[in-house]
């Protein structure tokens, strides 16, 4: 689960199609049938003197603030899955360091990233994590992952493909209904990759 802070949120990086995703990624994290870990954009009080924020001059994320926090509904689905955190100081987490290593599992066969930012953060965790397990398939959902320029969120998807060796976008946007999971939930299937969805039910 990539970046669901504050900041990203409804905060100073906020975006309406961040709040459209909550409740996928709330779903996914308390249906997923495998290990749940979860990462954060963390930086300090220098930030704008980094090269990051040269490029992006807008202070967010600042370790300890309440913008690095991870977002109410979704903190809540973490807490209950007891999911670990990985703090990254940039896009794609830093799988040499102890503390990420330490939560990281020695070998994976399959990997869905959900979360933010589609063509920032969450593709760069996608490479990273390809690196570190190359047999494994690389899942993303647009269902469970969008950016604040449309534009490049589905540029992003169209070659996930190709900058990912195991990784593959197979959707049309037209989700597909694939069975009956656990929770009230259907499985939907934009890249071949299970997503669960509450199902609203009738009065």
């Amino acid at each position: 689960v990539v970046d669901m802070q504050n900041d990203f949120i409804d905060g100073a990086l906020g975006t309406s199609e961040a709040v459209a995703i909550l409740p996928y990624v709330k779903s996914l994290i308390e249906g997923f049938d495998g290990r749940v870990f979860f990462t954060r954009d963390t930086h300090f009080e220098n930030y704008m003197e980094t090269e990051e924020g040269k490029n992006l001059p807008v202070k967010h994320c600042i370790k300890g603030s309440f913008g690095w926090e991870v977002y109410g509904e979704t903190a809540k689905a973490l807490a209950e899955v007891e999911a670990p955190a990985i703090d990254k100081l940039v896009f794609g987490m830093d799988v040499t360091d102890p503390a990420t290593a330490a939560v990281l599992p020695e070998a994976a066969v399959e990997i869905e990233l959900v979360g933010l930012v589609s063509n920032i953060c969450v593709v760069s965790n996608a490479v990273v994590l390809q690196s570190k397990y190359p047999e494994a398939k690389i899942l993303v959902d647009a269902s469970c992952t969008d950016s604040f320029d449309k534009s490049l969120h589905e540029k992003v998807l169209d070659v996930l493909d190709e900058v990912i060796g195991n990784g593959e976008y197979v959707g049309s946007n037209n989700y597909v209904p694939k069975g009956n999971k656990r929770k009230h939930t259907i499985r939907f299937d934009l890249f071949e990759t299970p997503v669960f969805i509450e199902v609203p039910t009738k009065n």
